[in-house]
């Protein structure tokens, strides 16, 4: 059993910003998972069937002498994404999900509040769309307020101050559980290489007025210029603008968007990823439901004292928003920017291949 990725493997991480470990997970625990999904009974996200895909398996070292110790989940994302034909339905962009290239593609950032998406062209000025939009959520018309929440159950903003517009973490895991080795299969697409993208597009938030994520410099929520005229703005388009070229695919409207890498695996993989990594899930048009579980993982150094359950993209908060009390001194909204702007900060076994494709990206 692997217990540690190889030199090159790690080289990989450096350079993509994901890596995948070939049978990461034994077949008894992948067929115990498969099992309990198809049951169907009781709460799947807190299964121990889930949990020990990470708790159980080669994954936990793997991570350990990669990243560092990290709370062992207590909860994951059951990834089950059914059969499904091109949607008329517009999707989080603001598009008919037919008219999305790359099997419907939406690469975003971990940590961003998601409200339903309308499914009538809005009408108004942008102000009314975005007042308007911010007041569909769970908890109804707060205005513009750190205590909105998505039907993601992220909160609009992480602290009082409203600086910072994206929950974080350290790293993704996405176990599979059935066949995705052939594209289309609804598996999850990376943007390959666009970690270090996002993190100087952070660094630059930071030193412009120490605003990070939606909300700040150059990352505004929404885009009025999409069919419904609400779409979210998942990705800032300073960061898009570096992975497309003249073969990037097209919506109708003629926009050209980023060409993710659809990650091929087959059951027992794991795919580990830095938090920064743009992805998104795609649609299924394969013969079976895709089954992946997805866990994020933080570095216990950045918050000792704070269980992250293995499910929340937002844990400087409760899972539903709530307020976490912090010690004095305790500033976790700084921690986490620091987090976000240094991103290998917290991958403790990663310093000397860090070190050396910092200094082979200098050369070049």
């Amino acid at each position: 059993m692997q217990e540690s990725l190889t030199l090159e493997q790690k080289r990989t991480l450096f350079r993509d910003g994901y890596v995948v470990v070939r049978n990461a997970v034994p077949e008894h625990l992948v067929a115990a998972a498969k099992q309990r999904i198809e049951g169907g009974e009781g709460l799947l996200s807190k299964a121990t069937e889930m949990t020990d895909l990470v708790n159980k398996s080669s994954v936990t070292p793997i991570v350990h002498q990669a990243m560092g110790y990290f709370d062992p989940p207590i909860a994951a994302q059951v990834g089950v994404r059914p059969v499904g034909k091109p949607g008329d339905h517009f999707n989080n962009l603001g598009y008919r999900e037919r008219d999305m290239p790359y099997h419907a593609a939406e690469p975003h950032v971990d940590g961003s509040m998601t409200i339903r998406i309308p499914q009538e062209v809005q009408e108004g000025s942008p102000d009314e769309i975005y007042r308007r939009y911010i007041a569909t959520g769970p908890k109804g018309d707060l205005g513009r307020s750190p205590d909105v929440i998505g039907h993601n159950m992220v909160p609009m903003f992480e602290d009082p101050g409203m600086t910072l517009g994206l929950g974080s973490f350290t790293a993704f895991v996405f176990v599979c559980l059935n066949d995705q080795s052939v594209e289309g299969r609804g598996q999850t697409a990376l943007l390959r290489g666009a970690h270090h993208a996002v993190e100087r597009f952070f660094r630059w938030q930071r030193d412009t007025n120490n605003h990070l994520g939606v909300e700040g410099p150059g990352w505004p929520r929404l885009d009025h210029d999409v069919p419904n005229r609400c779409g979210l703005i998942y990705l800032p388009q300073a960061v898009q603008d570096q992975f497309i070229d003249d073969d990037s695919e097209c919506t109708p409207d003629g926009r050209r968007w980023p060409r993710p890498t659809q990650i091929l695996m087959e059951p027992g993989d794991a795919c580990i990823t830095v938090y920064q990594i743009p992805h998104s899930g795609t649609r299924n048009e394969g013969v079976e439901p895709r089954q992946s579980i997805i866990f994020r993982l933080r570095n216990k150094k950045r918050q000792p004292n704070v269980l992250v359950n293995g499910i929340t993209d937002h844990p400087d908060r409760g899972q539903r928003g709530e307020w976490l009390d912090f010690e004095k001194g305790n500033d976790p909204w700084q921690r986490s920017k620091y987090a976000m702007c240094n991103m290998w900060h917290e991958w403790d076994g990663m310093g000397d291949v860090v070190a050396e494709g910092e200094r082979e990206r200098v050369a070049v």
